[in-house]
């Protein structure tokens, strides 16, 4: 059937933009086309990532149940050099960090503590991380490097703990009223369930005379 006019001008005009655009339109096809395969790569990738580092996150718990200190060091280090944007590097690290700890191979916890403290992605495990690793100055005799991660920016969640344990700091440097305040506001902010920890900030308070 023939075109009438009004259809030949509104055929001719079409073919014009698609000489002038068809390529911009092609183009922009092209680049969502590319940007979709590349997203399902990237969720392919992580999702592989996170199953390979779970299983030597799952290896790394084994070689620290049963004491296997070889294992534990290259569990972690792998973790943190192939894997270091998962959550299971950072738990790898704290894992290290405690077995070492644990024999009493302080300098190798320190590093394990300070690499989530400087890597982490999670801000839980990070605070966590300053926690232990303040634990550990303290035992150490290192009172104002306590303080100084004890003082670092912290979620919510851990204000009591954070308290807490700069009120042993205070106690150890013999700042008795400071430690006093510290133990107040742990009080004021723990968790009004955990007695466990209450009755142990308060036992450490009333040593003070309250």
């Amino acid at each position: 059937m023939a075109l009438d006019l009004e259809e030949q001008e509104q055929l001719a005009t079409l073919k014009g933009w698609w000489k002038d655009n068809g390529n911009l339109v092609l183009g922009m096809i092209t680049a969502v086309a590319l940007g979709f395969s590349g997203w399902q790569g990237w969720q392919w990738y992580q999702r592989t990532q996170a199953l390979e580092a779970s299983t030597l996150y799952e290896s790394l718990a084994k070689a620290t149940q049963t004491n296997d200190a070889k294992g534990v060091r290259d569990a972690a280090g792998a973790l943190a050099e192939n894997y270091p944007r998962t959550l299971y590097a950072s738990m790898g690290a704290l894992a290290s960090a405690r077995f070492h700890f644990d024999r009493n191979d302080l300098k190798t916890a320190k590093v394990q503590l300070q690499w989530v403290i400087e890597r982490s992605k999670s801000d839980d495990l990070r605070d966590i991380a300053r926690l232990r690793l303040a634990a550990l100055l303290l035992d150490e005799k290192s009172y104002d490097e306590a303080l100084k991660q004890l003082e670092a920016a912290h979620g919510d969640p851990f204000i009591a703990q954070y308290a807490a344990m700069k009120g042993d700091v205070l106690v150890a440097k013999a700042q008795t009223a400071d430690a006093k305040a510290a133990y107040r506001l742990a009080l004021e902010k723990a968790d009004k369930s955990n007695e466990t920890f209450r009755t142990g900030v308060q036992l450490r308070l009333d040593a003070l005379g309250g």
